[in-house]
Formats: structure tokens, C-alpha cells, sequence
């Protein structure tokens, strides 16, 4: 995302990476041990049931290739879950599934964080691309810098707030999880701990993820905010 290598932008971001790395290697951890937890249902069994009991019965459930590639899709409203979480009867496998049947919920109720996030996802998907186009154009007509920078980093600020929007979203469907295996009996004693451990652990690559959106908005206005009036 940088045009030159600048020393500052890692002294910048290092906080983020530091907790992203670290938030991963727990996940990677807890998942590992959530999974050795023994299960009543299968991942894609503990989310039909939550589904069901909300009258979510169009929702579908796919299996999807890959690790923790599990999402909702609210589009054409089906649940996909990872071979290992669909198959998988263990804590890990239930939690995750839940978390996801919680956005579908979210959805059905119109949950607001949800709703401001999907409305969203194009700013954030177009953002970068955004603000490095007139960041380049600003660098071709350096007497406009100031001004196409700004505009630019409008980019970078709506995957800013995308990413503070999407926090209350992700730790809701978590909340949502917890609360339902245990009201509906899919958890107990022995894999409740272990599931909360796994949507605990996930939740902090989201607050990552989000400190180095932050982070990186910082270090743009910090490093180029100023250069037009020095033109």
C-alpha cells in the first residue's frame, strides 16, 4: 500500500501487526484444542438447529473448501462452513457454525450494525484502490497533491469505518453463539469453555484487523497530509 519503503510506516503499523500475529497464533491454538473437545452435533447440525428454531428454515447450509473459510452470505442467504466445521462434531466446529447462524439472524432481524456494514462493503472493497489512484494522480500534478490526497484518503477512511462498524456485528453473532448452544443443551461443562475460547480468540483479529485500518489512515495524513502546503 506503500509507493516507497518508509521506515515510519512500519514503526506505524507495528502494534497492529504485532496483536494480528499474536491473534492468530491463538486462534490457530484454541481451535487445536476446541477441536479435541468432543461434540453432540456436527457444525452444520448445531447451526440447522439454531437456524430452525428461528424460523430460518430457507436459510441453506453449504460445506466450503478451505480453513475457517466459514461466512454468511446475505445475499442468497446460505450459511457456508468450512469441511472441517461442518463435518466436525467437537466445540470448535459448533461454535464457529453458531457464530455464523448469529449473522443470519442478524439479518433476518435487520440487526443495524449489520445493515450500516453490508451498505459498506463496496467502500471498503474499493477503498484502497480509491485513495492509490488519486494518491498517483496528486504525485503527477504535485500542485494539486493537497488536494487529490484528500479525496484519496477518504478511501482508506471508509475501510476505517467499515472495520469500527463490523466489531458490534462480530461480537454480537460470538454473544449470540455462546447464549444459544447453551440454551438449546448443544453445549455443555465440558465443550462451553472450549467454544468460548475459540470466539473469544477470533475476535481479536478483528480488533486487529480494525487498529491497522486506523493505523494506517494515521500514518498517511501524518507522513502526507502536510505536503501541499510545503508545494
Amino acid at each position: 500500500m506503500m509507493p516507497i519503503f518508509d521506515p515510519m510506516y512500519v514503526v506505524f503499523l507495528a502494534p497492529a501487526f504485532i496483536l494480528m500475529m499474536w491473534a492468530q497464533a491463538r486462534i490457530r491454538s484454541t481451535y487445536a484444542k476446541a477441536s479435541q473437545v468432543p461434540a453432540r452435533l456436527s457444525g452444520a447440525a448445531a447451526a440447522r438447529h439454531i437456524l430452525d428454531q428461528f424460523g430460518l428454515h430457507d436459510v441453506a447450509i453449504e460445506p466450503i473448501r478451505g480453513h475457517l473459510t466459514d461466512h454468511y452470505d446475505p445475499r442468497h442467504r446460505v450459511l457456508r462452513l468450512s469441511e472441517g466445521v461442518y463435518d466436525g462434531r467437537n466445540a470448535a466446529a459448533i461454535g464457529i457454525a453458531a457464530h455464523e447462524a448469529g449473522h443470519a439472524l442478524q439479518h433476518a432481524e435487520h440487526y443495524g450494525p449489520l445493515v450500516i456494514r453490508n451498505m459498506a462493503v463496496p467502500a471498503a472493497q474499493y477503498g484502497p484502490g480509491w485513495f492509490m489512484a488519486f494518491f498517483v494522480l496528486g504525485m503527477f500534478i504535485p500542485v494539486y497533491f493537497s488536494q487529490f490526497f484528500w479525496i484519496g484518503i477518504i478511501g482508506f477512511m471508509a475501510v476505517a469505518a467499515f472495520q469500527l462498524v463490523n466489531l458490534p456485528v462480530e461480537f454480537d453473532a460470538s454473544n449470540r453463539a455462546k447464549r444459544l448452544l447453551a440454551e438449546t443443551g448443544i453445549s455443555d461443562e465440558q465443550s462451553g469453555p472450549a467454544l468460548s475460547s475459540v470466539l473469544n480468540a477470533a475476535a481479536w483479529t478483528y480488533v486487529a484487523g480494525t487498529l491497522q485500518s486506523v493505523l494506517v489512515v494515521a500514518y498517511y495524513i501524518m507522513r502526507f497530509g502536510g505536503r501541499g502546503n510545503d508545494n
